[in-house]
């Protein structure tokens, strides 16, 4: 008996041991296993479309989805230009990122979660927008794909903001107190086309590792158009309901982010606040501040070089005006770099005179060409004071299955922006690390792998 006992508790251990084995190698296999557990130590970010995002896309082609993204830009450029306005601790270090066709708008999203127990929100980040905003039960109007806050469900929500709260005379859009019979505090806004109504409320915010108590946000009660982020935004904007303003105690309006490429599968970027981990060699340019869009990240864009060219721009579109509210922007939520009609036909045309062509139109891009001329493309520089940039190759071109042709990713602002506004966008900010220091002003970019 004692020999049957050993043999089968022998067996048992090999069986269990297999098994173990088994679990290891398929959790090895799976890249997106350790994207799905409770461990919040990272803030990840992944493409919206990357094989771990539950956002894939599977009926449409990658190109036909970059087009379509890019089709949305010049409403984005256009609510850009409507902008007018008359402790530290060891940071955060990763966010889960896809995107933003499946919203209809944005490029990128956050995880974050709301209230306790925590709801789950994949949220646009936004770095030119300040209040941040959900779908709360109960709209009307919102997507039939939208995820949905319920304050009732949360043991720490804390209610509406009082109408007459210094806090909503900070909302862009709030209405006079009061307005509905209501002393909430309610504000409406738009948003790449849409438009929304929402109650500005005070719950817990977490970010990783880090909860934020008290947090104000927007919970949208209605809703029309459909461009509206399906489980919201989070705006990282330079106004006083944004992250690093109503974080600042904690991460000294510090923060940066490292987008990985359209074509990462994985929950690959980071978003960093506070001080602590960030890099410590990165050359800057200044922030400007414009009273007319305060929110905006605006620097000094002071040229474009093209090859070994420096193309000739002319300096009255370049120049940031705090009067007019133009100049050039930074920005996370527009897909394709914008460059004002005159300044984009002079670095397209010298583009143009060292690739050949010929050239053709593909969607918004008008600049696509047969990818056997690819070996001729320049690199593209862009000039800002103290500060280039060499864009790889990756964030000028976009390639397409049609014909085999490659485009360059850039564009013209629409023509009904009503001032001289150009926008570096995501496209062109792929594996960057792009710093912001809103105490000290200055912007920081510097190369990163982040994919």
């Amino acid at each position: 008996m004692g020999v049957k006992h050993t043999t089968t508790t022998t067996t048992t251990i090999l069986f269990t041991s297999m098994l173990l084995h088994l679990s290891i190698i398929a959790i090895a296999n799976d890249p997106c296993a350790s994207q799905h557990d409770d461990d919040d130590s990272d803030i990840t970010m992944i493409p919206i479309y990357g094989n771990c995002s539950p956002f894939k896309n599977y009926s449409t082609s990658w190109e036909n989805i970059i087009i379509d993204m890019a089709s949305k830009d010049p409403e984005r450029v256009v609510y850009l230009s409507s902008l007018d306005a008359s402790l530290r601790r060891k940071p955060i270090s990763a966010a889960p990122i896809a995107s933003g066709q499946a919203f209809g708008i944005g490029s990128y999203v956050v995880r974050v979660k709301l209230g306790s127990p925590n709801q789950l929100f994949f949220m646009v980040l936004d770095t030119s927008t300040d209040e941040a905003w959900v779908p709360c039960t109960g709209c009307t109007g919102c997507s039939s794909s939208s995820t949905y806050y319920s304050p009732q469900a949360s043991t720490t929500y804390g209610g509406a903001v009082a109408c007459y709260a210094p806090r909503c005379a900070q909302a862009r859009g709030a209405l006079p107190c009061p307005y509905t019979g209501s002393k909430a505090c309610t504000f409406n806004q738009s948003y790449a086309g849409s438009t929304f109504s929402a109650t500005l409320v005070q719950d817990s915010l977490r970010l990783g590792i880090d909860t934020l108590p008290s947090y104000a946000f927007g919970c949208v009660n209605s809703a029309s158009g459909w461009t509206l982020p399906a489980q919201g935004l989070l705006g990282l904007g330079r106004g006083p309901l944004s992250l690093p303003s109503q974080s600042s105690k904690l991460y000294s309006g510090i923060f940066s982010y490292c987008l990985p490429s359209f074509q990462s599968s994985y929950f690959s970027g980071s978003l960093k606040l506070g001080p602590t981990g960030q890099p410590r060699r990165i050359r800057t340019t200044p922030l400007l501040q414009n009273p007319r869009r305060p929110s905006l990240y605006y620097v000094n864009l002071t040229g474009v070089t093209v090859g070994r060219v420096k193309v000739p721009l002319p300096i009255e579109y370049l120049a940031f005006d705090p009067n007019k509210g133009s100049g050039t922007i930074l920005d996370s939520g527009t897909v394709i770099t914008r460059f004002v009609g005159p300044v984009y036909s002079a670095i397209r045309d010298e583009f143009r005179n060292q690739v050949k062509g010929p050239f053709f139109s593909r969607g918004g891009f008008d600049t696509c060409f047969v990818k056997t001329y690819e070996n001729l493309t320049p690199l593209i520089k862009l000039r800002f004071t103290g500060l280039d940039v060499t864009l790889p190759y990756e964030n000028t071109l976009i390639h397409t299955a049609y014909g085999g042709m490659a485009c360059l990713a850039m564009a013209a602002a629409p023509n009904n922006v009503n001032s001289v506004l150009n926008v570096i966008a995501n496209y062109q900010q792929q594996n960057l690390r792009v710093l912001f220091d809103t105490v000290n002003n200055r912007v920081g970019i510097a190369r990163e792998l982040c994919n």
